[in-house]
């Protein structure tokens, strides 16, 4: 929960309620440092260039398209800094003010609740635009007139208004945009976005109101209700008697707005952009009350379901404080976008694992601005209405760190990644299997349309572009998936296994490993193997420099920019020159701020010729790429967008000598090109293509940052700044430096008849890719790792006996070690990770030393007997427990003196549920299954009554029967000191 300094409550004390002014804090020499916080400032300062492009003059106000004339809410908090930089902004303070105030008043008058008829009261998306415009106002109340804080009212109070009218009826105005009344929807489309912008449309109004506005006891109750069944689960609101501003979960919510694996889809796909909406229309809708000097409504700190949805945003994080995108490639690298979510978690809720991840995004926020399109918060791809959302947002954030004590201290990265570690299937309908380890990101995507493999090594933000498949050819259709998530308590390691299987008998397979390590293994598709790589020159963000250094066989290549500052070649004659295009880097085709012919001496010969092109945009045509002037450029058609081969050609007017280009690119740039000369202009000779490439045999490293390593193939791989293409039937991708890439690639694989495997890092990858079961003797070259099942000794190896479904895959970590190899003929038969049986060959005794963690023991078995091991502890695994490590109810918030019931399921006899006084839990096993005996495991104290109920569809309880998806515990009458569950199992 925010705390606010002495200081900081006497300056909200003194608003006085909605005619009062508000005086933020001061940049006061005894404040603990707030690194983030400087960053935002002078983002702000920064971006006001930008803000200042948005002037039209023939109005007197910054322009209403796209919304830009919210900016004046970071125009209003960098007017009430006491250190307000014009140098940085490019602006003095009192142009910005005259400039912010006369916006102001001019769009608080023509907003429709105020009676003008321009913009307003539409809850899509105007309330949320109206949300920032009145907290400028707010910030600049004395320097306004009269009529523009009358106006500002009506706004937050009519829109307040309107939304309490609407009841949980859809807005007339929003088009398709519905909360679905209060029933939500969670397939394909969810409605917490919706129900979250309903509740925001109110708060401005609630928090401005005054004392004696009888209206606001009524928007209060209806901001409560869309605030809490924004995030509502059915099942979860079922279990949950948790009150929240005075009302009981269970009973106030009734949506159903994201998968029973708190995941969030929209349209139609996983875009965790949308599942950050949460917390987004949270702190929009706090800094209004913060700002206000009224509490925050409790339903902003205890939202329903919070946790586990930020635990999952956990589980998707890369080092960049931006989640992986696995499905939707119009929200990708959006930083702006991505502030104030991160913001109010950590600087609001308190939570120091999203401080990590807010300080990690703002230390890219810099380079990120100054990248061009210079001074921008949102690039890449999206809406322009995101450029002043971004700024609004990026000045709450700023606000909320001013309005602290002193900023949420991060936890440190590696702690960060430790802790969102962890494995998820979320069903076979949102199509998403996610492994999350200390050193990477991974995992698969299956649902039609988006299917991909995924990889961030060293959850890298910028090296291997998730939008384009890691080692899966792009566009495939699969006809047939399967999927496996290993989790540490139930499986012993976290792991995940994907299958996917094509016409023809192909198949291709994905495994990811504790150790961020991946390995793909397939029959042989066309177009596989390849990664595709960010090769952008961003200053300020590691890895991008435009350049890549690959480790080979052949020694070390440094692969040069693309196109970024320079392509050379040999001298040649020409008159023409002209960039062709192979590939472009995103969908927008092509786009060239200039495009320099270089003659030996590096001179420009292009600057001022008039080139032509293959197609232009009207408002960018072909001569700004040689004007001279950085700011214009060249840009394909809209039209044309799509074509590979457009080209950008440039007449010299006399055949000279050339030697190279340089070609500054827009953010639509060619990912592959070819440089062409002409001295006729009909006939072209290539002269140079990018990306320049490289070609290894058996493995490379990536920068440092990965490796790849390939078996069964004499196929080399080839290596670009742009990317890597490495087919064969089985490739491991290894994260980070500390891989021996070479002896990786020469190591002895396992073998067996029909399977494809792996052992890297000393865990069994087994692929059946074929159509029928596999029962196979795998060769095992290790003979000092013991798997699950059982295995023989021979040579220096061992034959390790396994039984596969045709279509899928398995995951299998050693259970047990030996420090030297065992006697030909000794059979050890692995039980699971605590039990270990050895049996002795006929006529010699073996004497060993076995290892299971820090576990280890010296054992002799005679010739031809048996000896069992066990090993002290807990857990063991794999466990045939239905309930270990799986879904439990209640979620967040908790009753009060209930401790999470997840302790109950967690496989360590160290922790315990703690029932309190609502007394009851349930646990999701995931699907119906046949249930044979529930079993629980008490501590010590009085033991009250209890009862077990089980459910197919988590909403209609009855007596244990023989088949069950939800198992519920109630405990009647629980007091402190009595005894806790320390272990529910069902079996």
């Amino acid at each position: 929960m925010l705390a606010l300094s002495r200081r900081q409550l006497l300056a909200l004390a003194g608003v006085g309620g909605i005619n009062g002014a508000l005086t933020l804090p001061g940049r006061a020499s005894a404040a603990p440092p707030d690194p983030v916080a400087d960053r935002y400032r002078e983002l702000l300062h920064l971006h006001t260039r930008w803000v200042e492009e948005q002037w039209d003059t023939r109005i007197g106000a910054y322009r209403a398209a796209d919304f830009c004339f919210v900016a004046v809410l970071g125009n209003a908090v960098l007017l009430r800094m006491d250190d307000y930089d014009a140098r940085l902004a490019d602006v003095d303070a009192p142009t910005l003010k005259a400039k912010t105030v006369a916006t102001i008043q001019r769009y608080a008058a023509s907003n429709r609740l105020a009676g003008g008829t321009e913009w307003g009261r539409r809850l899509f998306w105007d309330s949320t635009f109206e949300l920032y415009f009145v907290l400028a106002a707010r910030l600049l109340w004395d320097d306004l007139d009269e009529q523009a804080r009358l106006n500002v009212e009506k706004i937050a109070a009519g829109q307040a208004s309107y939304a309490y009218g609407l009841g949980s009826d859809d807005d007339p105005l929003s088009g398709g945009w519905s909360p679905q009344g209060t029933t939500g929807g969670w397939i394909g489309d969810t409605r917490l976005e919706e129900m979250g912008v309903y509740a925001q449309a109110l708060a401005p109004g609630i928090a401005w109101a005054t004392d004696d506005d009888e209206a606001a006891d009524g928007w209060r109750e209806r901001f409560l209700l869309w605030a809490s069944n924004a995030s509502g689960l059915p099942v979860a609101d079922r279990a949950n008697p948790a009150v929240v501003d005075g009302e009981r979960i269970d009973q106030l919510t009734t949506a159903h707005n994201l998968h029973d694996t708190f995941i969030v889809e929209n349209h139609g796909s996983v875009n965790p952009h949308y599942q950050a909406e949460l917390w987004r229309t949270a702190g929009r809708a706090a800094i209004h009350f913060l700002l206000a000097g009224k509490p925050l409504p409790p339903v902003l700190t205890r939202q329903p379901n919070g946790e586990q949805l930020w635990a999952t945003l956990r589980l998707l994080a890369s080092d960049a404080g931006e989640p992986v995108m696995p499905m939707v490639a119009d929200r990708y690298h959006l930083y702006g976008r991505d502030i104030l979510p991160l913001a109010f978690l950590a600087q609001v809720q308190g939570d120091r694992d999203a401080a990590r991840a807010e300080t990690d995004l703002s230390e890219r926020l810099l380079p990120y601005l100054r990248y061009e399109p210079e001074n921008r918060l949102t690039k890449f791809s999206g809406e322009e209405k995101y450029e002043p959302e971004a700024r609004a947002e990026l000045a709450i954030a700023y606000l909320f760190h001013r309005l602290r004590k002193s900023p949420v201290r991060p936890v440190g990265r590696a702690e960060f990644f430790r802790r969102a570690s962890g494995t998820r299937d979320f069903g076979r309908d949102v199509g998403l299997i996610a492994h999350q380890s200390e050193h990477a990101f991974a995992g698969a995507v299956t649902k039609a349309g988006f299917v991909n493999f995924l990889w961030q090594p060293k959850h890298d933000n910028w090296l291997i572009d998730t939008r384009a498949p890691a080692f899966l050819p792009a566009g495939s259709r699969p006809i047939g998936t399967w999927t496996r998530a290993y989790q540490r308590n139930r499986d012993g390691l976290d792991a995940t296994a994907t299958v996917l299987t094509f016409e023809g008998d192909h198949a291709a397979a994905f495994a990811t490993l504790p150790t961020g390590t991946v390995v793909y293994a397939s029959t042989g598709l066309p177009g596989e193997g390849r990664l595709t790589l960010f090769d952008l020159d961003m200053p300020g963000v590691p890895g991008l420099t435009g350049r890549r250094t690959f480790t080979t066989p052949a020694g070390t290549a440094v692969l040069g920019e693309q196109g970024q500052s320079g392509v050379t070649f040999s001298p040649r004659d020409a008159r023409w020159v002209r960039m062709l295009g192979r590939e472009p880097g995103t969908e927008f085709g092509y786009s060239i701020f200039t495009f320099a012919v270089l003659d030996t001496s590096g001179a420009d010969l292009a600057q001022g010729a008039m080139p032509t092109a293959s197609s232009e945009d009207i408002w960018n045509p072909a001569r700004n790429a040689t004007d001279g002037n950085p700011e214009t450029r060249w840009a394909v058609a809209r039209e044309e967008r799509g074509r590979a081969d457009s080209w950008l050609a440039v007449d010299l007017s006399s055949v000279v000598k050339v030697a190279g280009v340089r070609i500054d690119w827009e953010a639509a740039y060619g990912k592959g090109f070819v440089i062409q000369t002409s001295t006729d202009g009909l006939t072209w000779t290539d002269a140079a293509a990018v990306p320049e490439t490289r070609s290894a045999q058996g493995w490379a490293g990536i920068d440092g940052r990965a490796g790849i390593v390939t078996h069964g193939t004499s196929r080399k791989i080839v290596v670009s700044v742009a990317g890597v293409s490495a087919p064969a039937p089985i490739i491991e991708g290894y994260p980070g430096a500390t891989t021996n890439l070479a002896a990786a690639a020469a190591r002895t694989l396992p073998t067996a008849e029909g399977l494809l495997i792996s052992d890297a890092d000393g865990y069994l990858s087994v692929f059946n890719l074929t159509s029928g079961r596999v029962n196979a003797t795998v060769r095992l070259p290790s003979g000092r790792r013991l798997y699950r099942g059982t295995q023989v000794a021979r040579g220096k190896g061992l034959d390790w006996k396994t039984s596969l479904v045709g279509g899928t895959a398995i995951v299998e970590p050693p259970r047990f070690d030996l420090d030297e190899p065992a006697p030909d003929g000794t059979r050890f038969d692995v039980v699971d990770s605590h039990h270990l049986r050895i049996t002795a060959p006929d006529g010699r005794r073996v004497v060993l030393t076995v290892r299971a963690g820090s576990w280890s023991t010296r054992v002799t078995v005679r010739a031809g007997r048996t000896r069992g091991l066990v090993v002290p502890g807990a857990p063991v695994t794999p466990t045939g427990d239905l309930a270990r490590g799986r879904i439990t109810f209640p979620t967040s918030p908790l009753p009060a003196g209930m401790t999470s019931p997840a302790r109950a399921v967690d496989g360590d006899p160290r922790t315990a549920w703690r029932p309190g006084e609502s007394g009851r839990m349930v646990v999701d096993l995931g699907a119906v299954v046949a249930v044979g005996d529930v079993r629980l495991t008490w501590s010590k104290g009085h033991r009250r009554p209890w009862r077990v109920e089980a459910s197919a569809d988590g909403l209609s309880y009855s007596a244990l029967g023989k088949r069950a998806r939800y198992v519920a515990v109630a405990v009647e009458g629980w007091r402190a000191g009595d005894a806790e569950l320390v272990e529910l199992s069902v079996v």
